[in-house]
């Protein structure tokens, strides 16, 4: 299937590994001009080299910017003012007890989480809408919807984008560009793989045991009862950012392997 993508221009926001990466060279297979972010220069600049080797003649360009601040997110915007697919994927959380969340890791949790798709979408939008085109994606995650017991202010910040998704779909009501949230379950990123790496050292138990007991002990839910791969969510992403979507917006899409026990 044709996606539609060649030579429409990419944003993906933290894709100097994991889902991001992963989105931005599904995203390249398809044609599209990728932009990759990341907050250091050594990442981006690794992660352009590397995307330029998997995908042959593929147009690649990178910029270091740490969005969850106003500044980073305005030298992004000045370095690209327009963009035709924003893919809003950068995030941070942290497992820690709701008592010992202080305000600031709560304020830390929406700057990096919430703000920096909602600053980015509230400058792509409108040249989007001018041109009659344009795909948004946040990247949220079924925590939206189940929110974690051991990490609840990033399910908030999760259910958060949702909102934002849906309500800025509606704005949209009537022209080509579409807004949609992606919710993956659990994922094999760079970070999920190096908390698995500590906790392993730290018990003594392999990976692959670790693998197995989460999904017995802290998403029992799940039908896949594996980690997904980041190419597997990065699939669902470079459909809805593509032209054959057209019909889908304002849509919570999940790729959650089955965490959540809903059938809509």
């Amino acid at each position: 299937m044709d996606l539609g993508l060649t030579s429409k221009l990419a944003l993906v926001t933290g894709s100097t590994a994991g889902i991001g990466w992963a989105s931005a060279e599904a995203l390249a297979r398809e044609g599209a001009r990728v932009i990759l972010n990341g907050r250091t220069s050594a990442r981006v600049e690794a992660a352009v080299t590397q995307l330029r080797k998997s995908v042959a003649r593929s147009d690649i360009q990178g910029i270091a910017a740490d969005l969850a601040t106003a500044a980073g997110c305005d030298r992004v915007i000045r370095a690209f003012p327009e963009v035709d697919v924003l893919v809003n994927n950068m995030g941070i959380f942290e497992p820690k007890a709701f008592e010992e969340i202080p305000d600031a890791d709560w304020l830390r949790f929406f700057e990096a989480n919430v703000l920096s798709g909602i600053r980015l979408a509230r400058h792509y939008v409108p040249g989007m809408r001018s041109r009659n085109w344009g795909r948004v994606v946040f990247v949220s995650s079924e925590s939206g919807l189940q929110i974690p017991t051991e990490m609840i202010h990033y399910g908030v910040t999760k259910t958060a984008q949702l909102a934002v998704a849906r309500g800025l779909a509606e704005t949209l009501a009537g022209t080509n560009v579409t807004v949609n949230s992606v919710l993956p379950g659990p994922t094999a990123s760079e970070g999920v793989g190096r908390f698995v790496a500590q906790l392993a050292q730290s018990t003594g138990k392999d990976p692959s045991t670790l693998e197995r007991e989460f999904f017995q002990t802290a998403r029992p839910s799940s039908i896949l009862k594996r980690f997904a791969t980041t190419a597997e969510v990065a699939a669902m992403i470079a459909y809805v950012c593509s032209a054959q979507a057209s019909a889908t917006t304002g849509a919570a899409l999940r790729v959650d392997g089955g965490v959540v026990r809903a059938i809509a």
